[in-house]
């Protein structure tokens, strides 16, 4: 199999779902989006992953090539049919190339914070094996506040009604950070645009507070990442 994989930034990479591509012997490709990469041709794919980005997903004023990812989305979701899975800004654009909206969510959500399945999701194949509830990585000012048509929320938290979604059959999106591994908060603590907003909301203790909060579910975490992975590979390959 061959994935494709649009990234908005070097540190929004697949996370510790590298290993399971390298596990697996999945080849995948890197679209580089916020440096000018070009979308390649979309049919040679079996499957396509939209990570997370620092810019917010309306913001085409200063990365006009958001414009363009959201046709290849709609294109790959829409017409194509093919396996989809978004994460944070990836999940945004989603919403965003179906007809749904992002908004700004207030409070914003960034720290390690609980997600809840739906009914919906308790029922879904993509969270087969895992728990109703779930601790997770959240690091996001953004929401999905209306739904794209056809959508089904699988998880809420508190703060944001729609943590995942489904479209059709094989298009996942979650707002939070499945990807994580043990080196996704330090890198990201450690850049300009991360560690501002982590500051802003959790003050000058953050960067300790999210790593000590993380440490001891780490296991979890990655326990989790891994039966999504496999159960997402299930939906693809069926």
């Amino acid at each position: 199999m061959r994935f494709v994989v649009f990234q908005h930034g070097e540190c929004e990479h697949p996370g510790i779902f590298r290993q399971f591509f390298k596990k697996d012997g999945i080849q995948w490709d890197v679209v580089e989006l916020d440096r000018g990469d070009p979308i390649p041709a979309l049919d040679r794919y079996d499957a396509m992953l939209v990570m997370g980005g620092w810019m917010e997903p309306w913001d085409d004023a200063n990365h006009p090539w958001l414009a363009a990812e959201r046709r290849a989305i709609a294109h790959w979701v829409k017409d194509l049919g093919r396996p989809f899975l978004g994460v944070c800004l990836g999940h945004l654009l989603l919403a965003d190339a179906l007809g749904g909206k992002s908004t700004p969510l207030k409070p914003v959500e960034i720290g390690i914070c609980a997600i809840a399945l739906t009914e919906a999701g308790r029922a879904d194949p993509i969270y087969a094996g895992t728990p109703a509830r779930q601790k997770c990585l959240q690091w996001h000012s953004a929401e999905v506040s209306v739904l794209p048509q056809g959508a089904v929320v699988l998880a809420q938290s508190e703060a944001c009604a729609c943590q995942t979604m489904r479209i059709g059959a094989r298009a996942y999106a979650m707002q939070y950070h499945i990807e994580i591994d043990d080196e996704t908060i330090p890198i990201w603590a450690s850049l300009p645009d991360y560690a501002g907003a982590l500051a802003k909301e959790l003050g000058p203790e953050g960067l300790s507070q999210i790593t000590d909060a993380a440490a001891p579910l780490m296991a979890e975490f990655h326990d989790n990442s891994r039966r999504i992975y496999r159960n997402f590979m299930r939906i693809a390959l069926g």
